[in-house]
């Protein structure tokens, strides 16, 4: 075994961010995912720009790596006929269609557990596969919102603010992709598949974490901090004479460093300030102690000798200083592919770092449809079949031109 998935089949009918982030994953472990769109491109994200890279959409490019595409019709006969073949030799299918769209289009679980009981399916929706919202459609800014996140987020006093990424669609996209692992291995023990049902919503409200235990056990509606933290004092930005950095103080050994580093050591003894409990209860004070600290000295400075004291501090990053730190290159998080269309094609890397059986970059992101016939074929379908579909609409044509 060269890769941790291999041998996987994974049928990805999925579109946009979450579940192909999660298919995405999978390929990057080295399973087999096949990216089953409607002739002509149907995942939204092909469009979703600019900025292109040549006819490829950057929001396209981030999560369709390591896989083969297919354009297929499902709401034909002979299409669902093509994915009921495909699907007696797959592992896993991935679909994110609201409840009960699946069905309709002959990929519904009942429909394809029947063609193949070992099957793990996995349905990923804005608020899941029953309850009152269950019809609803759910993007993720829309979670954000419902889900209480965009509440705690942004500046005290100031309006709600969603987080600068698609964190509801990420956090779905990572609980499929476990949930489909755990479920492979439940397979692999008893032979028998299931149907996993992820939401957006409940994503979202499971990332509240620590923010809802404290709604939930202090009764106390959580309010915008801001860049504080809601149990820990300081882990915040402060602003140094030459501007921002952050201090994340976890513990009271790390507040004493601190103390020491800014020639107060005194604070560290200070009832008010000696525990992050009381730290936290006296915010209003200490706060306002350390951020005229900061002010007298440049960032520079001030991380040299926090780091030196092993207290946690940072700069603030551009995206495009992210991806010039030389950390962030040394663990590979750019890759470079090469396509044939663009040539040399930039991508994101993987943060799974295994050292048995390491993630590969085999495939680029496919054109719409690149890989139908091919696929066809090594199911058993004719070229006069492939034909015949061809010249009728059932399946696209090869690497599908998609208008921007």
């Amino acid at each position: 075994m060269k890769q941790a998935l291999e041998g996987v089949r994974v049928i990805d009918l999925s579109r946009v961010l979450a579940g192909p982030y999660c298919t995405m994953m999978m390929g990057d472990l080295g399973a087999d995912v096949i990216k089953v769109e409607a002739p002509g491109g149907s995942d939204e994200t092909r469009r979703w720009g600019p900025p292109y890279i040549g006819s490829l959409s950057a929001y396209y490019l981030t999560a369709n790596r390591n896989k083969r595409a297919i354009a297929l019709n499902l709401k034909s006969k002979e299409g669902q006929m093509i994915l009921h073949e495909l699907v007696k030799e797959a592992d896993v299918v991935v679909e994110n269609w609201r409840p009960g769209k699946a069905a309709q289009l002959g990929a519904g679980y009942e429909q394809l557990q029947e063609i193949n009981p070992a099957l793990v399916y996995c349905s990923i929706s804005g608020f899941g596969q029953d309850g009152p919202y269950r019809d609803l459609p759910g993007y993720d800014f829309v979670v954000q919102a419902m889900g209480g996140l965009m509440s705690i987020t942004g500046e005290k006093g100031g309006e709600p603010l969603k987080v600068g990424v698609a964190v509801a669609d990420l956090f779905a996209g990572f609980a499929a992709f476990s949930s489909i692992l755990a479920a492979l291995r439940v397979k692999e023990k008893t032979g028998e598949g299931q149907q996993i049902d992820i939401s957006l919503l409940d994503s979202q409200v499971a990332m509240l974490a620590n923010v809802a235990m404290n709604y939930l056990v202090g009764q106390k509606v959580p309010e915008r901090l801001g860049n504080q933290h809601a149990n820990i004092v300081p882990y915040q930005t402060f602003e140094a004479k030459d501007g921002l950095f952050v201090v994340a103080v976890g513990n009271d050994r790390q507040f004493r460093r601190l103390c020491e580093a800014i020639d107060h050591a005194e604070w560290a003894e200070d009832p008010r300030f000696k525990t992050n409990d009381g730290r936290v209860r006296h915010r209003d004070e200490i706060v306002p102690l350390l951020a005229d600290v900061f002010l007298t000295k440049e960032r520079s400075y001030w991380m040299k000798e926090l780091t030196r004291r092993d207290i946690p501090c940072g700069p603030i990053h551009t995206v495009e200083q992210v991806f010039q730190d030389p950390h962030v290159n040394y663990r590979q998080m750019l890759v470079r592919m090469r396509h044939p269309e663009v040539g040399d094609l930039p991508l994101v890397g993987s943060p799974i770092k295994m050292s048995r059986t390491p993630v590969k970059f085999k495939r680029y992101p496919p054109s719409a449809g690149e890989h139908t016939e091919d696929v066809l074929r090594e199911a058993g379908f004719t070229a006069e079949q492939i034909d015949v579909w061809k010249s009728n609409g059932v399946i696209g044509q090869t690497g599908e031109t998609v208008e921007k």
